[in-house]
Formats: C-alpha cells, structure tokens, sequence
C-alpha cells in the first residue's frame, strides 16, 4: 500500500544547456574583465568608462548574483500517493500540488520548447502552461477543467508510469 505523502518519483532538473552557460559566462567574463580592468589595474576601458560605484554594481549583479541566480533555479517533480508535487525554485518557494482527481490524461511527449512555448522556464502558450528547464520531451497533462499542463522530465517514462501505479490504487 502506498501512503499519501509517500514519494513515488522525484526528479530534479536545472537548466543544463551549454549554450546557455556559454552565454551565462561570457556576460559574466566581461563584466569580470572590467572590474580587474578599472578597479584593480585602474585601466579603464573605453574613451567615457563608467564610474567605480556604476562598475561595482553591475559587476555584482551580472558578475556574481546573474549567474549564481541561474544556477539556483531548479524544477523538482515529485509523484506523492496524494498527488503531483511541482517546485520551480526560487519562483515556487514551496510545492504546488496538483490532485490527481484533477488530471483527465497524461502522456508522454516530445515538443518543441521555443516554437511552442516560447523556450524554457514558467511558460504560456497556445497549447497551455510549461515548467520546463532543458530538453524537448516530457509529459503532457490535460485537466477535467479543459486547462493543459507541460512538465518537461528527462525521465518522462518513469513519471508517467508512476501516475498511473498512484492513479490506479485511487480508483
């Protein structure tokens, strides 16, 4: 017998793409650069640099809290014997539970993550909602309110059969 608050499937994803990182670390690289450049080496760039303070900060911003921001951000997926939990951390700060008596289908599937919802992260569409942080594939919920729910997973086949073991004792 499954308890309620047992946890069936757990998944944690961050966001994984190299050239997202690529991206991350070379805004971070140049701002790295300009504050050794100014601040240490008091070697200025350009003909009108920015003052130290001006510097300071966005070297803060996008040198420090830009990229540790996007290495926080994590989207955890949990299956419960009560329902699905979903955390997209630091924007959820606790779970979000969907009821399984909620959920009138699931499935697994591939999309496309920008032509359909624009890219990765909290998303909104045509086709419904998306969390989803790196792939194309994951499982598609459908509500008995009509609404629509995109979950990305890099496990997609052991969250859905994990929904069906929790629905299949439920009914």
């Amino acid at each position: 017998m499954i308890h309620k608050r047992s946890v069936i499937f757990h998944e944690v994803q961050q966001f994984s793409q190299v050239w997202l990182w690529l991206l991350i670390l070379f805004i971070t690289g140049i701002f790295w650069y300009g504050i050794i450049q100014q601040i240490i080496y008091h070697m200025p760039l350009g003909r009108n640099p920015a003052p130290d303070l001006i510097l300071l900060i966005f070297w803060l911003f996008f040198g420090i809290f830009f990229p540790l921001f996007f290495y926080s951000i994590k989207l955890v997926t949990e299956v419960r014997g009560d329902g699905l939990y979903i955390r997209f951390f630091p924007f959820h700060f606790s779970f979000r539970r969907i009821l399984l008596k909620d959920i009138k289908r699931h499935e697994v599937r591939t999309y496309s993550p920008i032509r359909e919802h624009g890219g990765w992260g909290i998303r909104y569409g045509l086709k419904g909602k998306a969390y989803n942080v790196c792939g194309n594939r994951g499982v598609q919920l459908e509500f008995v309110n009509g609404k629509r729910l995109l979950i990305g997973s890099q496990r997609s086949e052991e969250f859905v059969n994990a929904l069906d073991r929790v629905k299949d004792i439920k009914t």
